[in-house]
């Protein structure tokens, strides 16, 4: 999957909000994203910023207290947590792509992890899933090693341990993978997208945890996004491709055996970024959103009911838009489109009219060269708020729905340098959800309390490792309180920093991981009950043993 990047900075950063224009802005709610850029393609991470720790400044709110920063770790690339030995305790799994291994990170059960197991895996690992492929109700670990045309599967030995990497060849430089029940037979199947040999590659599940050869599907050029839904209403999971170099968006139908009829094409604008399947209509069949990162556009092509699709309509947006959600936000059952627009520091807003159609883009001033949003009810008035991580600014964007569609503008809180990743939980047990956001430049992670009123008030933060790239916001150790998670991209480590209870943080503990981990993920991967860590490593592919 494509994540958002971000450009490194030395400059102060600062967390913006958007307040209702009469009144005090209102609290912010619970949601997570990640914001991050990569060093050559468009995968999830983020650029390394030197780091220059300097004072928070509240510009736009005089009522919030200095930010207190943690040190995280370096260049993580990406990561899931997900329990694998069956403790209930989530562990963490790391792709670590600089050192060409998996990392694996064993919940010790007080919130801390045993230092990690490496398993050498192929080079540049740049995607992970954890999925139990074998039916043993054990949660396998599949990485697509964009350096050595492979993807690897380590099958999981009930203990927390892994087998040596079992790989199988696909195409050249696999990007992006999705682990999914393609023939109907109970066993997930490996779907993944090569973009160097421009195709998509199926490998069907054979029972046991092996794989059958690769079934490759030509597709245009540099295949870099995948979808895979049902779309024609057959109850068999189709593949959707955004094809970035040859415009267009690729739909590859399920013939129900584990086999897909060839690609049929369809023209969108330059270079299609991302791309989203979600009913925008109201006829109960997912239609294709796509963001088309090199014509400033919005492409919707409604699905017509037998797994065809109408020619896209545009909808202008702004320069270079990044990042796309889907979300209902004025309360009509209408899903709405909410764009990043990296190249002109705006969100755009373009409201459903509830035949497929969209308004023309409502867009709002935010900091510089927004890369990744999410859209979430932040202040509890059952109102869907936008977050927004303003790389080039370093600030992080909160704007407050005011319940029929427009959003106020945006407050800024000042944070440290280049804020590129930002979680919306409540971390102190008010029911207000609080902000948490990682400083790449200062070497810190931030969190700006909720007061209340949608207000926040001044970002303490806590010295973490070397350029934290991506935070995350998970209870890791039972005790109801949630707990902060950073990858630390420069220094090779992931951080834990334990809650209190009150809203402040111990200091860090770090796990070392492989090289450059930019993603963190906590999820339960081995049925124990206990959310493990899982990571990917930006600079290589992982090994079954």
């Amino acid at each position: 999957p494509i994540t958002s990047s971000a450009t490194s900075s030395a400059t102060p950063t600062a967390i913006t909000l958007t307040s209702p224009s009469s009144t005090s802005p209102s609290a912010i709610s619970t949601s997570t994203t990640t914001s991050s850029s990569s060093t050559t393609s468009w995968s999830t991470s983020t650029s390394t910023s030197t780091s220059t720790t300097t004072s928070p400044t509240i510009s736009a709110c005089n009522s919030f207290l200095n930010q207190a920063t943690y040190p995280v770790a370096f260049n993580p690339y990406s990561l899931a947590v997900v329990d694998v030995n069956s403790d209930n305790k989530p562990d963490i799994i790391v792709a670590n792509s600089g050192s060409n291994t998996v990392g694996v990170l064993l919940n010790a059960g007080t919130g801390t992890f045993n230092a990690q197991t490496s398993y050498p895996v192929g080079s540049q690992p740049y995607s992970l899933a954890v999925v139990d492929v074998n039916s043993d109700s054990k949660p396998d670990i599949i990485v697509a090693n964009t350096g050595s045309n492979n993807v690897g599967v380590l099958l999981n030995t009930g203990s927390g341990t892994f087998n040596t990497q079992t790989t199988y060849s696909v195409g050249s430089s696999p990007y992006s993978v999705a682990v999914v029940d393609v023939n109907s037979d109970s066993k997930p199947d490996i779907i993944v997208a090569n973009t160097g040999s421009n195709n998509v590659g199926v490998l069907l599940n054979t029972g046991n945890g092996t794989f059958s050869a690769q079934t490759n599907y030509s597709v245009g050029t540099f295949p870099i996004s995948v979808a895979v839904v049902d779309v024609n209403s057959d109850n068999k999971p189709d593949i959707i491709i955004a094809n970035t170099f040859s415009f267009t968006v690729g739909v590859l139908l399920n013939t129900g055996s584990g086999t897909f009829n060839a690609q049929t094409n369809y023209s969108v604008s330059y270079y299609p970024w991302s791309v989203t399947v979600v009913d925008v209509n109201s006829d109960n069949k997912p239609d294709i959103v796509v963001a088309n990162y090199g014509s400033n556009t919005i492409g919707i092509l409604l699905n017509i009911g037998n797994g065809t699709f109408n020619v896209q309509t545009t909808y202008s947006v702004g320069v270079y838009p990044w990042s796309v959600a889907v979300v209902d936000i004025n309360s009509d059952n209408k899903p709405d489109i909410i764009v990043a627009n990296y190249g002109s520091n705006t969100v755009g807003v373009l409201l459903n009219t509830g035949s497929g159609n969209f308004n023309a883009q409502t867009t709002y001033t935010i900091g510089t060269n927004p890369r990744s949003v999410a859209v979430v009810d932040v202040n509890s008035d059952n109102k869907p708020d936008i977050i927004v991580a303003n790389t080039g600014s370093n600030t992080t964007g909160v704007l407050l729905n005011t319940g029929s569609g427009p959003f106020n503008a945006q407050i800024i809180y000042s944070v440290n340098t280049n804020p590129v990743s930002v979680a919306v939980v409540d971390v102190n047990s008010d029911n207000k959800p609080d902000i948490v956001v990682a400083n790449t430049g200062s070497n810190t992670t931030g969190v700006l309390l909720n007061t209340g009123s949608g207000t926040f008030n001044a970002e303490t933060t806590y010295q973490v490792g070397f350029d934290p790239r991506s935070v995350t916001v998970v209870d890791v150790n039972s005790d109801n309180k949630p707990d902060i998670i950073v990858a630390n991209s420069g220094s090779n480590t992931v951080g834990i920093l334990l809650n209190t209870g009150t809203g402040t943080f111990n200091a860090q503990t770090s796990y070392s991981v492989g090289s450059l981990p930019y993603s963190v993920a906590v999820v339960d991967v081995n049925s124990d009950n206990k959310p493990d860590i899982v990571g990917a490593n930006t600079s290589t592919t992982v090994t079954d043993r």
